[in-house]
């Protein structure tokens, strides 16, 4: 039995020490009983017959991960949140790390387009690796909390409350609140930015919008709060409610009204483009962003018309 003391052997060797004598027992006895029932039906055995059987077993790494399963670095409960995650604070950190490089270039006559690329994606990347890093470390530590991790799989969940079958839409896309959630806190850290900012680089015109309207938007962050807040409802629920969907047309309508509030609103950016002269004048600039914030505008007016429709159907 030379070949089942080196299989098992090298079984053992892919397992954790705290483990290798039991799953070594136990495993030696399975391969046992089916030598004993094969010497029983062709009375005797051969190497080649032991081989044979340890073959039909699988390899030995294969039989060792059976026992002992790969624990992967982020749970697999966790991983649709990861990625959303991900995309969400990388796409936040990518349109930050864009608008302050860009109005940078803007502002100043000594950084030309070469050093502009440099500053956009090496900084980027810089940004990116760090963020990267964090939330994988976050849900890898999250991941390590088991059995507790599996959030919402509760073995104690119950067939009778499980809610009604209703239309497709009813059920909310990870993806989609993760997008409302990244606006939002994009919008936080847009209208809150100046507190950040020294003196210097207030000089410097390192900011694009205008006092007027970040005073305005600074008035609208209880909005964008609330909106914060329906997502992680959301997010917790996956099911629209008639509570729920009323929330959200009241605030898809209030950030319509401040949209076109802003477009409305003049001036909208403060940049120094002196010595842009000749390629784009700031009334250029003034009138794209107007029709921007139209067109933003436009976005939510249509969410809360849709869902003041889909209220009307949902019982």
């Amino acid at each position: 039995m030379e070949l089942v003391k080196r299989y098992i052997a090298a079984v053992q060797r892919e397992l954790p020490e705290a483990k290798r004598d039991e799953i070594g027992r136990e495993l030696n006895a399975n391969i046992m009983d089916q030598l004993d029932m094969l010497a029983e039906q062709q009375g005797g055995l051969t190497d080649t017959d032991i081989a044979a059987v340890l073959k039909q077993m699988g390899h030995p790494r294969t039989v060792a991960q059976q026992f002992v399963p790969v624990q992967p670095l982020i749970n697999a409960s966790y991983m649709p949140l990861y990625k959303n995650t991900l995309f969400m604070v990388l796409g936040i950190l990518f349109v930050l790390h864009l608008i302050g490089v860009t109005t940078h270039w803007l502002s100043s006559a000594d950084m030309g387009l070469i050093s502009y690329g440099f500053a956009l994606f090496g900084g980027f990347i810089d940004e990116a690796c760090f963020g990267f890093t964090s939330i994988t470390l976050a849900y890898w530590l999250m991941s390590r909390q088991q059995p507790a991790a599996n959030t919402g799989c509760s073995n104690n969940w119950q067939p009778e409350k499980l809610p009604l079958a209703g239309p497709g839409w009813q059920h909310i896309a990870l993806q989609d609140i993760f997008t409302d959630l990244a606006s939002y806190i994009f919008l936080l850290v847009v209208i809150w930015y100046p507190l950040w900012v020294s003196a210097e680089q207030l000089a410097q015109g390192s900011l694009f919008l205008s006092s007027n309207v970040r005073l305005i938007l600074q008035y609208s962050t209880p909005v964008i709060v609330l909106g914060i807040v329906h997502s992680l409802w959301q997010l917790r629920q996956r099911l629209w409610s008639r509570s729920m969907l009323a929330t959200h047309v009241l605030i898809n309508a209030a950030i319509a009204v401040i949209a076109l509030y802003l477009a409305s609103t003049s001036p909208l950016l403060e940049l120094n483009t002196e010595r842009w002269l000749g390629v784009f004048n700031l009334q250029q600039l003034e009138r794209s962003a107007m029709i921007t914030l139209v067109i933003i505008a436009l976005i939510p007016a249509w969410e809360a018309l849709r869902d003041t429709l889909r209220l009307r159907k949902l019982k």
